[in-house]
């Protein structure tokens, strides 16, 4: 084992990210607007994490767009270029990632292909044990740590009934590439999430047959509302409470979509917004088409049959499992955090109660663009280590404030009863938590010109 030279140096004022994705980014260009130090450990050779296809382990997939509009969803003072279309490609975010972290000149303080094999508390902050590519290990002490790794990395694979025995491929969607894959193939996508969605749809233009497996019904939100991305169209009823705009985006819906059902798609058993949301129009035309066939609930397989609980059967050459992921900190002492339905318990999706030098962000799930709230995130985080760093009453105060009672995230909507809902924030309502407090502490609202001095996104040049 190689001692890393800042093993031996007082931690105090260091920041350890683990994670060079968006959240990871986000956090260090906050800190290094407060002048605060800090190293990036990033297990992959450059940043954007599942954007980046080449990353082992990315669930990405050659079709894969934002589900957010360019407009609703740059960081901070760092518009997407305007020659993005309005849901860019995964090549086009990537090199939207890229280039941030080149504008805001981050690369010098991350740690490429350094894996975080494990991290200890101690008493003056956290210790962590790395493993570069060449299997080299190395140790470092920090006064704190920003956990950024990302949560779809471990997929959630359920296994079917019959499955030992069946004759053609199963697999998850973590493993799917590209229409090749599908090519002359009976295909079966189970899941109907936005992967699970644009992977059907991919099968639907390049498999010899296309089914997709739901077990509920959802609503799904068409990409452009009145000629505008639908969360642009949305931004303009956000002075609407939430439990409002359910009652008018239902009928709004329904007149622009019809009842699903006529196209063998089982009724949704939630309010509109209560779920996250599925943002596609072209399964939907395809389905119109009868391009593709939806089947309910899997029941089980035999041989390359696929048996559903409804009592029909089809043949199918491949299964991908669109069924998502599972949460995880795995470099974590398990006790770090308390874990309720797959979800780290935390104060605002940032704090540990009960350790005030440790922080996540990305660990969220929302109903709009992530990058702001990223940013926010790390704003509030930056603030609060800089705030540590000083001590005295502000600090004092700080703690107590973490320590008060949980804010409601949901916005007044009762979110659908799963794992992925337990703990997801309505936008507007954890928007205005972290309002709350940053006026609490006396800390100006984030705006442009706390990233003043860089240029603007116009740099970026290439818009793959």
């Amino acid at each position: 084992m190689q001692a890393d030279e800042s093993a031996n140096d007082a931690p105090a004022h260091k920041v350890a990210i683990i994670g060079a994705g968006p959240a990871g980014l986000a956090t260090a260009r906050a800190l290094r607007a407060m002048d605060v130090p800090f190293t990036v450990f990033e297990k992959h050779s450059d940043v954007g994490g599942i954007w980046d296809i080449e990353n082992p382990g990315s669930p990405m997939y050659e079709s894969a767009h934002f589900i957010s509009s360019k407009t609703m969803s740059g960081h901070y003072g760092f518009p997407m270029p305007e020659s993005y279309p309005d849901y860019p490609s995964n090549r086009q975010l990537l090199t939207y990632i890229r280039t941030f972290a080149e504008t805001y000149d981050l690369r010098a303080d991350i740690r490429f292909n350094t894996f975080v094999d494990n991290v200890e508390r101690t008493a003056n902050g956290w210790h962590l044990r790395t493993r570069s590519e060449n299997d080299t290990s190395q140790e470092h002490n920090f006064r704190w740590l920003v956990c950024a790794s990302g949560t779809n990395w471990l997929p959630n694979r359920p296994t079917l009934v019959g499955e030992d025995e069946f004759k053609g491929e199963v697999l998850h969607s973590v493993n799917y590439r590209d229409a090749s894959m599908l090519r002359g193939r009976k295909v079966l996508v189970v899941g109907a999430g936005n992967s699970g969605v644009d992977i059907a749809c991919d099968a639907t233009a390049n498999a010899e047959s296309a089914y997709i497996s739901l077990r509920r019904g959802y609503h799904f939100v068409p990409k452009h509302i009145f000629g505008m991305p639908a969360d642009v169209f949305g931004a303009r009823s956000n002075w609407l409470p939430a439990w409002l705009q359910q009652k008018t985006f239902g009928p709004l819906l329904r007149l622009l979509n019809g009842d699903l059902r006529r196209l063998g798609l089982p009724k949704p058993d939630h309010a509109v917004l209560s779920s996250h949301p599925i943002l596609n129009s072209q399964l939907l035309h395809y389905l119109q088409h009868g391009d593709i066939a939806a089947k309910g609930a899997i029941d089980y397989l035999r041989g390359k049959q696929v048996f559903f609980k409804d009592g029909s059967s089809i043949e199918v050459d491949t299964i991908i499992l669109a069924t998502g992921y599972h949460w995880q900190l795995p470099y974590l002492p398990t006790d770090t955090f308390a874990w309720k339905h797959e979800r780290p318990q935390t104060f605002l999706k940032i704090f540990n109660r009960n350790d005030p030098s440790i922080f996540i962000n990305g660990y969220v799930e929302t109903n709009g663009g992530a990058y702001k709230m990223f940013d926010d995130m790390a704003y509030l985080i930056a603030n609060t280590i800089n705030t540590q760093r000083k001590g005295g009453d502000a600090a004092e105060r700080l703690a107590q404030f973490i320590q008060g009672p949980e804010p409601d995230l949901s916005g007044g909507v009762r979110y659908v009863e799963s794992n992925r809902h337990s703990g997801y924030a309505n936008q507007q309502a954890y928007g205005k938590a972290m309002r709350k407090m940053r006026r609490a502490m006396g800390w100006p609202d984030l705006s442009e010109d706390f990233y003043a001095g860089h240029p603007a996104s116009a740099q970026i040049q290439t818009a793959n």
